[in-house]
């Protein structure tokens, strides 16, 4: 009798059980990469749509440090990571707000932003136009949507053109089953309130009634990211391509902390008088910005 090999054997099996076009599937496989350059995910997702369909592959970007950067390190997911750890280590330090999610709101209506690289809103057009879903998961919270289409828009992002149905969203916040904040998605763009990326992204599909891809491509800045998607839809049978976005590494590895603090405490009175005198509708400072610390 002859023996066969476990390749072949495997390739047989596949063909008994899910057919030819299954085990095509099945073959392309997952990959875990590191790039400057959006490019790469771009050319990723179109190879991947050439095998198995666009309709069959989703394209996942972050915003913050992976499309779009802040013009400053104040404001910045950086900023934002050092003065959570500043707080935890040392909360009686004066450089520490009292609440960063709101200097970091008011920050973000404050500052531009600007892509990563200037061919990022074209390279995200290029997926976009061979058909495939495309869209934007960040770890925003929904208090800063209007910020984030401000300066999605004006860098020539939009997400509505192969966003997950409805591409508009709803008009409403909603707290994921998975979840325990409210996210919102709208115009192809999931805020999910720092929530585990790979449960939102699960979460989104099924909200959105979305067939399950049969591949999914990520960029993100952050390693924890990519790894929690990998996570949740690894299990299911789903291809995950993650590219850890690297093109912002230095000026994260660059952030200056006392340079932040001396341009925060510039721009902070200004921004008390604007909310003073024309409303919190777009941002919400709290009375003292400095934390209080018991002496």
């Amino acid at each position: 009798m002859t023996h066969l090999t476990r390749p072949v054997l495997a390739f047989l099996t596949c063909l008994l059980i899910m057919g030819l076009t299954a085990c095509a599937t099945v073959q392309t496989d997952s990959q875990d990469r590191e790039t400057k350059d959006l490019g790469a995910v771009a050319n990723d997702a179109l190879a991947l749509a050439q095998k198995l369909g666009p309709q069959n592959v989703l394209v996942v970007f972050d915003i913050d440090n992976t499309i779009l950067a802040m013009e400053q390190g104040l404001g910045a997911d950086q900023w934002y990571e050092w003065q959570k750890e500043l707080s935890a280590e040392h909360p009686c330090d004066p450089r520490v707000v009292s609440d960063r999610l709101a200097v970091q709101g008011a920050l973000y209506f404050a500052s531009a932003m600007r892509p990563t690289q200037e061919d990022a809103a074209s390279l995200t057009r290029e997926i976009q136009t061979a058909g495939i879903p495309v869209i934007a998961l960040t770890s925003r919270g929904a208090d800063f949507r209007l910020q984030t289409f401000r300066e999605l828009r004006r860098n020539d992002f939009d997400f509505r053109r192969t966003g997950l149905e409805p591409a508009t969203g709803w008009p409403e916040n909603f707290v994921p089953k998975r979840g325990s904040r409210p996210a919102r998605y709208e115009d192809g763009v999931f805020l999910t309130a720092g929530q585990h990326k790979g449960e939102m992204l699960l979460e989104l599909l099924e909200r959105t009634g979305t067939k399950m891809p049969a591949a999914i491509v990520m960029a993100d800045d952050k390693r924890s990211n990519l790894d929690d998607v990998i996570e949740a839809m690894g299990p299911l049978g789903v291809t995950v391509r993650t590219w850890r976005y690297s093109g912002e590494d230095d000026q994260v590895a660059g952030f200056d902390p006392t340079a932040s603090d001396q341009l925060w405490r510039t721009l902070e009175p200004a921004l008390h008088i604007l909310q003073k005198h024309l409303g919190p509708d777009n941002y919400s400072l709290p009375e003292d910005s400095e934390k209080e610390c018991a002496s």
